[in-house]
């Protein structure tokens, strides 16, 4: 069985980074989460614009994703920062991460006294913290333990032909060794979704998946729009693809062939084996930060018109079959298998390089998206703000 070094929580649980996230809870804490986290290296924050103003199913999703952040394995401890008077309660947030056995510490700015007092004590919270996390030693853990996520953004005519068939060899292989992989942009599988639910292991998990495409369209059709209108984009026009029927062909090849055998709303933790879907839009940001709170351990994303996205707890592996984005966007790509459209590349060789990169970056390699600093992060809304 092939390993990785990486580290295993208290709960059992498996990361492949050690981050400490400094979390706010509602947006009027940003910029002291941000503050704090410029403070102590190798802390990250994710500001948002949520945490207040919302009720209902709009409100637990937030709740639900700022947990899910907190608690994905790659964090290994968590500032939790609010304001005070918010809809999001910060204890309720940090008591929920601290089922994992992780170390949490909760404040917020109105009982300390100000933004400078809140900064100074959530600095002096963050470096202890930082101090217990510079304890944990990485271990020997079987690949069978991770979770990947496959994504695709930016679009063009190679990423059905080269980039997303050979990610689907590499998810394969995961599946094969018993690992997880979550394949999600509902937008992204409608003409396809057939195809999709005929791989479902059980007839409720078809049903399911039906049930949240037909979900996502009658809410466009209440908008009273065309999602055509906006999917295929411009640019994956520009760049060659003619129908969302034909995006969504390349977009499912990405998620190799093995049964679905979980369909899950966006955001919902991860905790079998195998291949599943999740429900999740198709913008790159909403929809890496839904599976980084799911709780996977690195997106692969697949683009042809090349994108610098990256998240703050997940490293983000950019795969392109584009050798003109390769050349062009080599400060964000990651793995190029533009050689399969020239012959210099079989499709299995092209599915191994990605595979290869997978397990060195969950080996602790990091990827073009870490080195820059990209840490963008945003949760998928549902209802209006009060």
């Amino acid at each position: 069985m092939q390993t990785i070094m990486g580290y295993r929580r208290p709960n059992g649980d498996v990361g492949i980074r050690n981050h400490l996230l400094i979390l706010p809870t509602v947006i009027c804490s940003n910029q002291v989460a941000t503050r704090v986290s410029q403070s102590v290296a190798e802390s990250v924050a994710i500001p948002h614009q949520h945490g207040c103003s919302q009720i209902g199913d709009d409100k637990e999703r937030t709740l639900q994703v700022l947990v899910g952040m907190g608690t994905n394995p790659n964090v290994g401890g968590v500032l939790v920062i609010g304001l005070g008077c918010e809809v999001i309660d910060p204890q309720e947030v940090g008591d929920l991460i601290r089922k994992t056995g992780k170390p949490v510490e909760v404040m917020d700015i109105q009982n300390s006294g100000g933004s400078i007092q809140a900064i100074k004590t959530g600095t002096e919270l963050a470096r202890k913290l930082k101090a217990q996390l510079d304890q944990v030693e990485k271990e020997p853990i079987p690949v069978s333990e991770l979770r990947v996520a496959v994504k695709c953004g930016g679009s063009d005519a190679t990423s059905g032909l080269a980039s997303n068939p050979a990610l689907g060899v590499a998810a394969d292989q995961l599946v094969s060794e018993g690992g997880t992989v979550v394949i999600s942009e509902t937008t992204e599988i409608i003409g396809a979704e057939h195809i999709l639910a005929e791989r479902c292991n059980t007839p409720a998990n078809a049903e399911r998946l039906n049930f949240i495409v037909e979900r996502f369209e009658k809410e466009v059709e209440k908008m009273g729009v065309d999602m055509r209108g906006g999917n295929p984009s411009p640019g994956n026009i520009a760049g060659g693809l003619s129908t969302i029927e034909e995006k969504s062909l390349g977009c499912i090849s990405k998620a190799g062939t093995s049964p679905i055998v979980g369909v899950t709303e966006y955001a919902e933790p991860i905790t079998g084996k195998g291949l599943y879907f999740m429900d999740s839009p198709g913008n790159d940001v909403e929809c890496v930060s839904g599976l980084a709170a799911a709780g996977v351990h690195i997106v692969c994303f697949t683009t042809g018109r090349g994108t610098p996205t990256g998240s703050p707890v997940v490293p983000v592996i950019k795969i392109t079959g584009n050798q003109t984005a390769a050349t062009r966007m080599a400060d964000n790509i990651d793995v190029d298998v533009s050689g399969l459209l020239n012959g210099k590349l079989s499709l299995n060789e092209a599915g191994q390089l990605i595979w290869d990169e997978i397990v060195e970056v969950a080996d602790g390699k990091q990827v073009k998206a870490e080195i820059l600093g990209h840490q963008e992060f945003s949760i998928n809304r549902i209802g209006p703000s009060l």
